[in-house]
């Protein structure tokens, strides 16, 4: 079957198999059947590779948050029974009395001095009783999986090696780990100040990065015109998506921390904290990040405003608007949704990055919160990097039960994001 070329010099072209009806067509179907059958299951075995290797990337990590412990006590719990009640049934002053008769006076003035013990909850004073007086110590752990299969082993094993320690499941992620500091004893470490330095972190990268890669994307593809200048510009953001992140960390070294010191300081401001006077802070942390994202940020924006169709900017030239007012009234809230996906993107890369802040200075160890962008800090991957570099085991459970933490924070954000994002959506 043959058909005329209608192109200048075309002569006539055989079309072998392209008409449905015609003899190739037909031989050639169940080859393209086969093929299709072979992309699908590479597909298919792609995705379940994919969920075998999440499923036990969650099950490491629960293996770990979870388990029996061997748990021993300087005090037993019993001998501070009053009147036949334990520690965990006895009110708020009986609590109080409990600290005032075990604890040196010194001590018991300084735990006053720091919070009221008037101001404290319940809860607040039993866990000092716990921590100051029982003093529980962890001697062995065991994961959970272990812990569910072998528990009359474990617990003969306690017996056998740690005769005055108990048996005890412990979840190493509670209410307790995420409202305490860190610890130098894993029993009592938490990850307050690391959620803080995170949220603070996060909410500097996003309120810099945003306009700013937003803006950028809005230049680039409504205003720049097409000339070699503004082709090099878009090839450099595309290949700075790529750079490791470390590259960042250096960058944010030279330039946030030591060139523009008084600024991330704070000295410039006045409000300098006598421990942070070098420029290693949340803010140098942030802007560091920021410059992380940013890339992804234009290149996502770039992406959604070229979907916008081009008849809505024509549509808004012909009625007399101006680019701007084009712009901003009809293709910016266009774009909005796939902006904001960029941006869930970025921020999701942000939140974890680990190597730029080690280069920039962030604290392996503190146990202040900070109190501003000009703060000492942490974050809950700095953490998790400490923690798991400890030869304890113990803090590879608490390594784990932060692991939980920050992906649920992720998770949180990233839902925050997706509402706002769908809010929009549905405006159009």
């Amino acid at each position: 079957m043959t058909t005329e070329d209608k192109r200048p010099g075309g002569g006539r072209r055989a079309m072998a198999g392209g008409q449905p009806g015609s003899s190739n067509f037909a031989g050639n179907l169940p080859v393209r059947h086969r093929t299709a059958r072979a992309w699908q299951l590479v597909f298919l075995g792609s995705t379940i590779v994919g969920i075998v290797v999440l499923t036990a990337l969650l099950f490491n990590v629960l293996n770990g948050a979870f388990g029996l412990a061997a748990v021993e006590a300087k005090v037993d719990p019993a001998t501070l029974a009053v009147r036949g009640a334990p520690i965990e049934e006895q009110s708020k002053e009986q609590l109080v009395q409990v600290l005032r008769d075990n604890l040196k006076p010194a001590v018991f003035e300084r735990l006053a001095a720091e919070k009221p013990l008037e101001r404290r909850s319940r809860r607040e004073i039993y866990n000092l009783v716990v921590e100051r007086i029982v003093e529980p110590t962890v001697l062995q752990t065991w994961p959970l999986f272990d812990s569910l299969l072998h528990r009359q082993e474990i617990a003969a094993e306690i017996a056998q090696e740690h005769p005055g320690a108990r048996a005890q499941f412990l979840s190493w992620i509670d209410a307790r780990f995420l409202i305490t500091p860190q610890s130098s004893q894993p029993e009592r470490a938490g990850v307050r100040t690391a959620i803080l330095g995170s949220l603070w972190t996060i909410a500097i990268t996003v309120l810099v990065a945003f306009p700013v890669g937003v803006g950028a994307a809005v230049y680039l593809e409504e205003y720049a015109r097409d000339t070699w200048l503004t082709r090099l510009i878009r090839t450099n953001i595309n290949n700075l998506a790529g750079v490791p992140s470390i590259i960042y960390g250096m960058l944010g070294l030279a330039v946030f921390v030591r060139t523009l010191e008084r600024l991330t300081s704070g000295n410039l401001f006045g409000l300098a904290d006598p421990t942070t006077a070098n420029g290693r802070t949340i803010l140098s942390a942030g802007l560091t990040l920021a410059l992380l994202i940013l890339p992804v940020i234009i290149i996502n924006g770039r992406e959604a405003l070229r979907a916008v169709p081009r008849s809505l900017r024509e549509a808004g030239l012909a009625l007399g608007a101006t680019r701007w007012q084009t712009v901003w009234a009809h293709v910016l809230p266009s774009a909005l949704p796939g902006i904001l996906t960029g941006t869930i993107l970025a921020m999701s890369r942000a939140i974890g990055e680990t190597a730029p802040l080690v280069v920039i200075g962030a604290s392996t160890f503190i146990n202040k919160d900070p109190s501003g962008p000009f703060s000492k800090f942490t974050t809950l991957p700095i953490q998790i990097y400490q923690w798991t570099s400890r030869p304890q085991a113990e803090f590879r459970n608490i390594a784990a039960a932060a692991i939980i933490v920050l992906m649920v924070l992720l998770l949180a954000l990233n839902a925050s994001a997706i509402l706002l994002r769908n809010r929009y959506s549905r405006r159009l």
